[in-house]
């Protein structure tokens, strides 16, 4: 049971003296907390944390719309789904990670459950729970969320005073797989990742895998020992980085006895220091970069491989995520002939596999669209402030977490180039911070407002497609909110700066409008 406030929520008053006793009500309109979270994923379950370590007194709850914690991790359930982020950064930082860098779905898990016990953050969490609605009142200063209970069907209505988004940002319930011509007559099954069947069957069947992306290129590995031929058909290639599954100073500190804690925070320094450096040089390099990353490729396909054709992408290294091949088992599996890589356009599908635009057939009695997902602006809730509907798209982002004119809210939206929990936790801390000057000022309300100098300043898209510009987000962008052309209000998608610039944020900037 979560530890909710039981009084009216008028009677809330800045310092947190209406956290009451526990309230198992069946008086939605009753419940009240001080912080509501939206999400049991990473961000969640790292938000319920940095709320009870940094803000003792808060009363919060989280409300997940799944049946237990995980977010991505329990949605996902396709064969050998795992990291593409090493868990030593995409781990939190206050938890040590012990295990392999690149994680299974089942190892992530049990780390978050280690979290949620060692912390007894579970009494917080509403399973079940889905979202229709978030209103804010002016007057009362104050979230409705309006909610149903899945397994029951039972209406919730919480209220609360600062709204804390951690649901991520893609549909859960179903993958994007876009519409070719014939699919209705293939013979065969057609499969998302993302809503992988669980009585699928492809011991010795003809699998043709499409897409080019982390799924696609663990997938393929995962099935390819079982299947008859796994084909990995891909439109255009990208960059994959290969390796150890391992992290060597990690093996070396442990072969000394050195304490998890010092060994989790010396591999996290070392691991980002790595990626910051390599970062760079795919701006400053790209084409010394890119050709590293094909030599990875070829040290495992041979040199007869056709590289050009198959992993060598029309652009610079870093445009689009970069995934880790662990042990290089992708390339393995096509050494071995279990799979192999086609390069081309789909013309149609027919009742026995695909037709490709060179005239090719490719034979398939299960085809796995591993094309990418929806992107969900904010759990597709119905927003409103005072009374009128909130479209994000008019807004302007606050460094990529708050939004001009909704108060009282923040969202996490992890890294593309680092582990998406770096931000997580940057954002916690921000958030505690933020609540604590709140509290001290004697204010309910805040609200990101651009600066007088700032109103004419061009609006531009959420991120520059030169920059960043991966499927999913180009379909999108038009939902998610604009940026301008400087830090505060913009997602710079750069750790090594936000880790220096987010704690150093004024909180009495005219940015933050009080009431």
């Amino acid at each position: 049971m979560n530890s909710l406030a039981a009084s009216s929520p008028a009677a809330f008053s800045p310092d947190g003296s209406n956290a009451a006793s526990p309230l198992a009500s069946k008086h939605a309109a009753s419940e009240h907390v001080d912080v509501l979270i939206v999400g049991a994923g990473i961000s969640g379950v790292g938000g319920a944390y940095h709320l009870s370590t940094q803000c003792p007194g808060t009363s919060f709850a989280v409300l997940e719309s799944q049946e237990s914690f995980g977010g991505t991790w329990l949605t996902h359930r396709y064969p050998g789904i795992r990291s593409d982020s090493d868990l030593y950064t995409f781990g939190y930082r206050f938890k040590p990670w012990t295990g392999a860098p690149i994680a299974t779905a089942a190892e992530i898990l049990r780390y978050m459950g280690e979290v949620i016990a060692e912390n007894d953050l579970a009494r917080h969490i509403r399973y079940r729970h889905r979202i229709a609605s978030a209103a804010w009142s002016s007057r009362d200063k104050l979230w409705t969320i309006e909610a149903t209970r899945t397994d029951t069907g039972e209406p919730v209505r919480i209220t609360a005073n600062f709204l804390w988004m951690c649901q991520g940002y893609y549909r859960h319930s179903e993958g994007y797989t876009p519409e070719w011509e014939g699919m209705q007559d293939f013979q065969g099954r057609i499969v998302h990742p993302q809503t992988w069947p669980e009585d699928l069957d492809y011991k010795g069947k003809r699998v043709v895998v499409i897409g080019s992306g982390a799924t696609a290129a663990t997938v393929v590995p995962a099935i390819a020992a079982e299947v008859g031929h796994v084909t990995l058909l891909q439109r255009s290639p990208t960059f994959f980085r290969t390796g150890r599954n391992a992290v060597q100073i990690a093996d070396e500190l442990r072969a000394l006895a050195i304490d998890e804690t010092w060994i989790h925070e010396i591999v996290r320094k070392k691991i980002l220091y790595d990626q910051d450096v390599f970062t760079r040089r795919t701006f400053t390099e790209p084409e010394t970069v890119k050709q590293e990353l094909l030599a990875g490729v070829r040290g495992y396909l041979g040199p007869d491989y056709d590289v050009a054709t198959h992993f060598t992408p029309s652009y610079r290294p870093w445009r689009q995520r970069i995934a880790f091949i662990p042990d290089g088992d992708l390339f393995q599996g096509i050494s071995s002939g279990k799979a192999s890589v086609v390069t081309d356009e789909i013309d149609r599908f027919t009742p026995g596999g695909i037709r490709l635009k060179s005239g090719r057939m490719l034979e398939a009695d299960i085809i796995v669209t591993a094309t990418g997902f929806n992107l969900n602006v904010l759990g597709d809730i119905d927003f409103r402030i005072d009374d009128a509907p909130l479209d994000f798209a008019d807004t302007v982002t606050y460094r990529g977490m708050m939004f001009t004119g909704v108060p009282n809210m923040v969202w996490v939206f992890g890294y593309f180039r680092a582990s998406w929990t770096l931000r997580a936790d940057l954002v916690g801390d921000f958030v505690c911070r933020l609540l604590t000057h709140m509290k001290e000022k004697g204010v309910r309300q805040v609200t990101p407002a651009l600066r007088p100098e700032e109103h004419n300043m061009p609006r531009l898209p959420w991120i520059d497609p030169e920059n960043f510009n991966p499927g999913y987000l180009m379909r999108g962008m038009h939902l998610l909110p604009q940026r301008l052309d400087k830090p505060d209000w913009q997602h710079t998608q750069d750790y090594w700066a936000e880790k220096d610039a987010f704690p150093a944020i004024d909180l009495d900037d005219s940015a933050f409008v009080y009431a």
